[in-house]
């Protein structure tokens, strides 16, 4: 295996896209605080702002997901076209039922049907507003369970779960797609409505061809063998989109690749291995994280490089000596066909490939050189900061 990126994984880094956040530029924190820092949004624009900075250091980010109500304006237009002339697209909407006091004991999947139906409307709110930007992906994460053995009917909250997705299903149109996102606990602790792969998959293949499974990268149990997923889902024609962010507890939302960078690789290699790279595939890439202590701009950044250096790295795997390697029962030289592609060292080539195309050969050095950062702080003073759940 040669240390070289062909101009054939060149092409395909070359169509790679790593749809960022809005929420990841606005204060976060901990389960107990969230920390403000100086040059944080105050409104949706801004985020797209800095978000386009992150595309213009890498190349690599042009598109932004948006979080409703957290990203509301007046004017949904405006928005996209703001976006646009700074070379942006408005990717995937998120919705948002954790947050309000009605959701206590649930939201799609309530007991009571005045509930269900505020947080149905809710998501058609948010389909409506992928209309007037042009996204493609609905994305729903639910917190949504209980604490205590008998406290809820957990084949009851199935079956309501099942009645609202389809009402919101068949509200999209045209390429639009429903995502189901999973999480195996949290803020539930007995029970998850929504806690594994399987469950989420169940739900869509019911649904449609156009209702697909996200997979949080930080939303498994300890030892999970997340790659397995990955092919399964992709196998099944289920594996809609990634939200990468990396974790060493629970749910960290911190930079991808940060605790277990060979996961990423490992990961990369699945989604390779299945054609998620190919010129048509329809899986949307997307970061989910929360930079809690260091520069928002920067962590994204370097969060965007990371899954592109894991990518380069899988893309260098020597598919025929691996082959040969597994059907000869060549246990450990199959394995150093991988280890000698997760050990190559791309960055050099990657920077080169960089600079050739116009852009940084540093990112990172290239953002603290810029001056963007206390142009920001500089400006946006006064008025309310964007923050988690604002």
């Amino acid at each position: 295996m040669g240390t070289m990126l062909s101009p054939e994984i060149l092409a395909t880094l070359e169509r790679q896209a790593i749809e960022v956040p809005s929420w990841a530029y606005g204060n976060s924190g901990t389960r107990f605080k969230v920390y403000g820092t100086d040059g944080t949004p105050r409104d949706p624009f801004e985020k797209i702002a800095d978000a386009a900075e992150v595309n213009r250091l890498t190349g690599l980010a042009s598109s932004v997901a948006l979080h409703i109500p957290w990203d509301k304006v007046d004017d949904y237009g405006a928005l996209r076209t703001y976006a646009n002339d700074l070379g942006i697209e408005l990717g995937t909407i998120n919705s948002n039922t954790f947050q309000d006091d009605n959701y206590k004991f649930g939201a799609l999947t309530h007991e009571d049907p005045a509930v269900r139906r505020k947080a149905i409307d809710h998501h058609l709110e948010c389909v409506d507003v992928m209309d007037a930007t042009g996204s493609r992906d609905l994305k729903i994460w639910l917190a949504e369970g209980s604490n205590y053995p008998g406290q809820a009917d957990m084949r009851g909250r199935q079956d309501r779960l099942a009645e609202s997705l389809a009402q919101i299903y068949a509200r999209l149109s045209g390429d639009q797609r429903l995502m189901l996102e999973y999480k195996f606990f949290e803020p539930s602790f007995y029970h998850t409505d929504v806690p594994d792969w399987g469950t989420s998959y169940a739900q869509v293949a019911a649904l449609g061809d156009r209702a697909m499974v996200c997979l949080d990268t930080g939303h498994h149990a300890p030892g999970t063998n997340i790659e397995f997923i990955v092919m399964q889902l992709q196998r099944l024609g289920k594996l809609g989109s990634f939200d990468f962010n990396s974790r060493f507890y629970a749910d960290d939302d911190l930079i991808v690749g940060a605790a277990d960078p060979f996961q990423l690789f490992r990961i990369m290699f699945e989604v390779i291995r299945g054609g998620g790279l190919d010129a048509d595939t329809e899986i949307t890439f997307m970061l989910d994280q929360c930079h809690n202590v260091e520069n928002k701009i920067q962590g994204q950044i370097r969060s965007v490089l990371n899954v592109q250096e894991m990518s380069a790295r899988a893309l260098l795997v020597d598919h025929d000596a691996l082959v040969a390697a597994q059907r000869s029962g060549d246990v450990l030289a199959a394995n150093a066909v991988f280890m000698d592609a997760f050990y190559t060292d791309v960055r050099p080539e990657l920077a080169q490939w960089r600079a050739a195309r116009g852009l940084p050969a540093d990112p990172e050095a290239a953002f603290r050189a810029s001056g963007y950062q206390a142009g920001i702080e500089a400006a946006r003073v006064g008025g309310v900061q964007a923050g988690w759940g604002a």
